[in-house]
C-alpha cells in the first residue's frame, strides 16, 4: 500500500485524529475523499524580494488596486508553485499592497491562517487620515491621496529630505506618481507644481545606468510590438532600432534639462538625431556636466 493512501485511509477511518492534531477542528467532523487534478497553468509573480542573507525570508510582494475575486487563490497558487518548482528551502512572507478593504479579492476562508500569520496586508486608503507618517509610508499614501491634496503632500515629503541624494530619489518616485495622477501634464509642468524649475540629477552613475537600462527595455518591447503589428521582419527590426533610439533620446533630454537647464527646441531636435552610440556617449558625459557650456562643448568635440 502506498504511503499517501495509507495516511488517507487512517484519517478517513479515524476522523477524530484530525481534531487531535488541529484542535480547532471539531472531533466529529466528516470528510469525503477525492484526488482532483490540478491543471498546469502559467503564473507570473509580481515581485519576489530575495535577501542577500540566506537566514532571512523571501518576500512575495504583490500590489492589487482593483477588484478581482480570483486574487487570493491566484496569489497563493503562484507562491506554492514557485516554492515547489525552485526547491526553496527557506522561510517566506507575503506582502500585499491593496487599495482598500472593500474590494472583493476572493474568499479568505481557505487562506485564513496564511493571511493572519504569514502575510502582511497594507491598505493604502487606511493611510489617508494618518498624520506625520514616515517618508516611505507617505510616498505610498501619495498614491491614493486626492489630486487636490497630492501636491502639498509631495512638497512635504521632499522638504523632509536630509540630503540631495535622498531628495532626488524621492523626487523620482513623486514624479512617477504625479504623472499618473495628472497625465495631461508634462514633466516640466509637474516640476513647476512642486515649485521646482529644474531638479539636479543624482550623481551616482549606477543609478543612471539602471534608468537607461529600463528605457532600453521599454523601447525594445515597443519596437517589437510595432513590428509584430506590421507582420514584417523588416518592421520588427526598424521598430526595435527606432524604439531604442527614441527611448534614450527622451531620457537624455529630460536629464540634461535637470543638469543644464531648459533646452531649446533646436537643441532637443539635435539630440534626437544622434545615433545610439552617440546617445550612450552623451549619457556618460553628462554625469560631469555643470551647465549648458559643457553640453555645447560636447557637441563641438563630438560633431563634425
Amino acid at each position: 500500500m502506498k504511503t499517501d493512501k495509507l495516511f488517507y485511509t487512517i484519517f478517513l477511518s479515524q476522523p477524530s485524529l484530525i481534531h487531535e492534531l488541529i484542535p480547532s477542528i471539531p472531533p466529529d467532523s466528516e470528510y469525503n475523499y477525492d484526488a482532483p487534478v490540478i491543471k498546469d497553468t502559467e503564473f507570473r509573480l509580481d515581485g519576489l524580494l530575495t535577501p542577500v542573507r540566506e537566514d532571512l525570508p523571501l518576500i512575495f510582494l504583490e500590489a492589487q488596486m482593483q477588484k478581482d475575486s480570483d486574487f487570493y487563490g491566484r496569489y497563493f497558487t503562484e507562491i506554492s508553485l514557485y516554492l515547489y518548482q525552485y526547491k526553496v528551502k527557506r522561510s517566506w512572507y507575503g506582502l500585499l499592497i491593496l487599495k482598500n478593504r472593500n474590494y472583493d479579492l476572493g474568499s479568505e476562508k481557505s487562506y485564513e491562517l496564511l493571511l493572519n500569520h504569514q502575510v502582511k496586508r497594507l491598505y493604502l486608503e487606511d493611510l489617508l487620515p494618518l498624520k506625520d507618517l514616515p517618508p516611505n509610508l507617505s510616498l505610498l499614501k501619495l498614491i491614493v491621496t486626492p489630486e487636490t491634496e497630492a501636491v502639498d503632500l509631495a512638497k512635504k515629503i521632499l522638504d523632509e529630505s536630509d540630503n540631495e541624494r535622498e531628495f532626488q530619489r524621492r523626487l523620482n518616485i513623486i514624479e512617477a506618481i504625479l504623472n499618473s495622477k495628472f497625465n495631461q501634464l508634462n514633466n516640466e509642468e509637474i516640476l513647476a507644481m512642486l515649485d521646482l524649475k529644474t531638479a539636479k540629477m543624482p550623481s551616482e552613475p549606477v543609478l543612471y545606468k539602471q534608468v537607461v537600462s529600463y528605457w532600453k527595455q521599454l523601447a525594445r518591447e515597443e519596437g517589437l510590438q510595432e513590428g509584430r503589428q506590421e507582420g514584417l521582419q523588416e518592421g520588427r527590426q526598424e521598430g526595435l532600432q527606432e524604439g531604442k533610439q527614441d527611448g534614450e533620446a527622451e531620457l537624455l533630454v529630460r536629464q540634461l534639462t535637470r543638469r543644464c537647464g531648459a533646452l531649446s527646441d533646436e537643441l532637443q531636435s539635435k539630440i534626437k538625431t544622434l545615433s545610439i552610440p552617440e546617445l550612450e556617449s552623451l549619457g556618460e558625459a553628462l554625469l560631469d556636466f555643470q551647465g549648458m557650456d559643457d553640453l555645447d562643448n560636447w557637441f563641438t568635440e563630438n560633431q563634425d
